[in-house]
């Protein structure tokens, strides 16, 4: 049996997969896992959110269940964005997190993710300590002892907020968005309220598309996966620019008033010198994954700015930012951690920095993404293969001979699926033309050395 913990915490299929049972486990043994760490003098608190889907409503109510159960008081916070989550862990002082949500997958998925004390995610240890808890025979307070549960009325959601607009500046007497026409597609998701409000809060003048979730319709053909209708919007509302968020808002992907998308690796750049400018970007450094487009490497070089890169995945983003002391770093599909307000990704807070270097500037996000370029990419899926054997030696020749044609302006990534016989393969290249050429190239090498 593999693990049970994700990249992302425990995702799959709601009330197939991720089950009220499950969800009721995972409460308890979180409970003896994470309660373990409180301090004695006071009970364990757990806060707990979701997203819009349906099925997020008995999940939450399973999960809290499971803790309170086990000891634990929990306030459940309703619909809120996994960062709003993360950040109201720190604020109201709770030693555990949890969120309810399948991020941008489908409707009928669903997903249960925690943190820790002060809104860091796990680490693996502590998820396999809490796997490891899954159904053990425990004895229950009773009394006095059982945790108590309440519902927020709201507060924590203004708190939030007022967190986000507070990072930039805001105040009643001051709103720095003050003159901006922003579009936002909330995806029907966890941010359909307090992401335009935060922007309004904030001075702009917000226009907003699907912020209407019926439990059915998070992410459908809406949000950072699904630009399109954003784009038709900006240019028809002649706004300055749009932003995207996914279903529980840890992405933001942005659209100038062009109708262009302007992906995530462009947002990082652009904030990366904007930091950088105001001297708050720590060590000059930003951090990304591997799967980062070579023209923001090329681009953070002329700027000055180094860069490291990671594995795929936030989490990876993350470790190492914490592990250097760095203040910025992301991944190209939107997910962006700007560690001096947030302990996760934040689409909402992105949005509001991306929306201050705008207006700041005096430019538009079209002339500020110019400055990003997006060298042509292609990525191949080569399937059915032994994805352990990329050490061929006959495909390392083939990749070497491939980044000797793309030179200094193409580069060549092999990743092994981590779930599936397939190997992924990416060429960037100063052309599409070339890209293409070599990518396929190389996917008939991986096709010929590894077929099982």
């Amino acid at each position: 049996m593999g693990r049970l913990f994700g990249t992302d915490g425990v995702r799959g299929l709601a009330n197939r997969d991720v089950t009220v049972e499950l969800a009721l486990d995972l409460g308890s043994a979180a409970a003896q896992v994470l309660g373990a760490r409180t301090d004695t003098s006071h009970r364990p608190k757990a806060v707990v959110g979701r997203d819009p889907r349906a099925s997020g409503e008995f999940l939450s109510a399973a999960v809290a269940a499971g803790l309170a159960s086990s000891g634990v008081d929990v306030v459940d916070l309703g619909v809120l964005p996994t960062p709003a989550l993360a950040h109201l862990v720190s604020a109201m002082h709770a030693d555990i997190g949890v969120m309810i949500s399948a991020s941008h997958n489908a409707m009928p998925d669903n997903g249960i993710k925690f943190f820790a004390r002060g809104g860091l995610k796990l680490d693996d240890r502590l998820e396999d300590e809490i796997e490891a808890n899954l159904g053990a025979a425990r004895e229950r307070p009773v009394g006095a002892a059982v945790g108590r549960m309440r519902t927020d009325t709201g507060i924590a959601a203004q708190q939030y907020v007022q967190h986000l607009t507070r990072s930039i500046g805001a105040t009643p007497d001051h709103r720095p968005l003050d003159g901006l026409r922003i579009a936002v597609d909330a995806a029907n998701g966890a941010a359909s309220q307090v992401g335009p409000e935060a922007l309004r809060e904030a001075g702009a003048d917000v226009v907003v598309i699907n912020a209407s979730p019926d439990g059915r319709n998070i992410n459908e053909k809406a949000g950072s996966t699904h630009p399109e209708q954003l784009q038709a919007v900006v240019v028809a509302a002649e706004a300055d620019f749009g932003v995207a968020f996914d279903g529980d808002a840890d992405r933001c992907l942005a659209v100038d008033h062009g109708g262009v998308l302007v992906d995530g690796d462009q947002i990082l750049g652009i904030l990366a010198k904007s930091l950088r400018d105001e001297d708050r970007l720590p060590g000059d450094t930003l951090v990304v994954t591997v799967m980062s487009n070579l023209g923001l490497l090329l681009a953070m070089k002329d700027a000055g700015i180094a860069t490291l890169q990671t594995a795929v995945g936030d989490r990876y983003v993350l470790e190492e930012m914490r592990s250097g002391g760095y203040g910025l770093g992301g991944e190209q599909s939107g997910h962006i951690i700007l560690a001096e307000h947030a302990t996760t990704g934040d689409g909402v807070l992105t949005a509001l920095h991306l929306a201050a270097r705008v207006k700041a500037s005096g430019r538009r996000l079209a002339d500020l993404a110019t400055e990003i370029p997006r060298l042509p990419q292609t990525l191949v899926n080569v399937k059915g293969v032994d994805k352990a054997r990329t050490d061929d030696a006959d495909l390392v020749r083939a990749v070497e001979h491939a980044e000797s044609l793309l030179g200094e302006t193409g580069r060549v990534l092999l990743r092994p699926s981590g779930t599936e016989p397939v190997v992924r393969v990416m060429v960037e290249a100063s052309s599409q033309t070339q890209a293409d050429g070599v990518a396929e190239t190389l996917a008939a090498v991986v096709r010929e050395r590894l077929a099982l």
